[in-house]
């Protein structure tokens, strides 16, 4: 059965990064939320093409591994994607390379659709849709061929998502730091805590795994 699965990073606080640019576009702060993540043989191997077998092997490999495991479809909002960057640009493909780490159809939310797909190597087709989120979840379920659809963010998009109901796994990567800015991740969630079993651990880095399961 398909679920849908969201992986996001917070800080002790309870904010993601926030403010993209074109020179930074995960946020000012996105490398200390997300450096013990960066740190794993996985994201090394998975994300970099880095074959050496280099990175820590250790809890958080074990979720950066599990974040890539039995995905068929995944859903962006636009700054994810990049839109922002370059927004009358009609041959601008994002910023994930010539080979994005998602190979499966990927759903990008955007006001400015209908925009051609944009087939890439390894497997990655980018779509944009304007329609509600629940009509695009079922496009990407159906795309999904019973895997699991992922909803990557950003935390705008994960939290539409979330307020809607429609999210079966969430796990949030919550690094040692305090931020005192960005994004709230946890505003208007009140209950989520009851309809989802919660779990945590935590990782040689000090991250906490905090994972709400439907």
């Amino acid at each position: 059965m398909t679920r849908v699965r969201i992986d996001l990073f917070a800080s002790l606080d309870g904010y993601a990064s926030s403010d993209p640019t074109p020179d930074n576009p995960m946020g000012a702060d996105w490398g200390s939320l997300t450096a013990a993540y960066a740190a794993t043989r996985t994201f090394r191997e998975r994300v970099l093409g880095d074959t050496s077998g280099a990175g820590t092997t250790g809890v958080d490999d074990t979720y950066a591994a599990a974040h890539f495991e039995g995905i068929g479809a995944e859903i962006m909002g636009a700054a994810m994607f990049g839109l922002h960057a370059h927004p009358g640009d009609p041959e601008w493909q994002g910023w994930w390379g010539e080979q994005p780490p998602f190979g499966t159809p990927v759903y990008v939310l955007t006001h400015t659709a209908p925009r051609p797909a944009i087939p890439m190597a390894g497997g990655t087709t980018f779509h944009f849709r304007t329609g509600a989120i629940a009509d695009v979840l079922a496009e990407a379920t159906e795309a999904a061929g019973g895997q699991d659809v992922r909803v990557g963010g950003g935390v705008g998009t994960a939290r539409d998502f979330l307020r809607a109901g429609l999210v079966d796994h969430l796990h949030v990567m919550i690094a040692p730091v305090l931020l005192g800015r960005g994004g709230r991740l946890w505003d208007d969630l009140r209950g989520l805590d009851r309809t989802h079993k919660v779990t945590s651990e935590v990782a040689e880095s000090g991250t906490i795994h905090v994972t709400f399961t439907r």
